[in-house]
């Protein structure tokens, strides 16, 4: 028999929802203790739904908890960029190829990307970007394939956040964006997998390149093997 999730009860639904969106827009960042007291009082509620929301976001891969230092935002590094976005470039483009092919409706994806243009500040951008890239994937066919993206879909808004803190390139990825989707929409199942592939691939050799030089000794010593 199959069981049923436990739904999260709606207190720590909110803060987990305000926890999440905090660190994907760079209010909280990087190392950042996440002091239970502190964020209750933030929250106004009890220590019990912050306690709850951290374990849950530890699951996605934005928190850390340790017996000893208690709760922080994950650190990003090359070797955490590199990981996720080796996930991302492997199933993201192929779950969009199937996507098209099956002719898919591309509706959220478009809207995503029209409020991602009126963004007024990177918050809103940053989840809207988000939004667009799960709206390529979701429709693939696959729910199995859908659900593995969704598991790193935060850790890698997580790496994007820290990027354009440090480097803002908003500009040139919204016309990859933009080039994606009209290849998509054209039908054109190959080519929109292939230019979402470089789109993921670029950025992460941009923003961190010491993880674009781990993944070619990953490679060459593969080659070797």
């Amino acid at each position: 028999m199959t069981s049923v999730p436990t739904p999260i009860p709606s207190r720590t639904q909110y803060v987990l929802q305000e926890i999440q969106r905090r660190i994907l827009t760079g209010r909280l960042t990087p190392g950042q203790a996440l002091v239970e007291t502190e964020l209750a009082a933030q929250f106004g509620v009890s220590k019990t739904p912050v306690r709850e929301a951290l374990k849950t976001l530890a699951g996605t891969g934005l928190v850390i908890m340790s017996q000893y230092k208690g709760a922080t935002v994950r650190m990003v590094d090359a070797d955490m960029a590199r990981e996720v976005y080796d996930v991302r470039l492997l199933l993201e483009p192929e779950a969009l190829r199937r996507a098209v092919r099956r002719g898919a409706s591309l509706d959220a994806a478009r809207d995503a990307l029209a409020r991602a243009g009126r963004a007024t500040d990177t918050a809103e951008r940053s989840l809207a970007n988000r939004e667009f890239h799960r709206a390529l994937y979701l429709p693939c066919g696959n729910p199995l394939l859908g659900r593995m993206l969704d598991e790193v879909r935060d850790q890698a808004a997580l790496v994007s956040a820290v990027a354009w803190a440090a480097d803002p390139s908003w500009d040139r990825e919204a016309g990859e964006h933009q080039e994606i989707l009209r290849l998509a929409l054209a039908g054109d199942a190959d080519g929109a997998a292939g230019a979402l592939h470089a789109h993921i691939a670029s950025f992460v050799e941009r923003a961190f390149p010491d993880a674009d030089h781990a993944a070619g000794r990953t490679q060459e010593e593969d080659g070797q093997a």
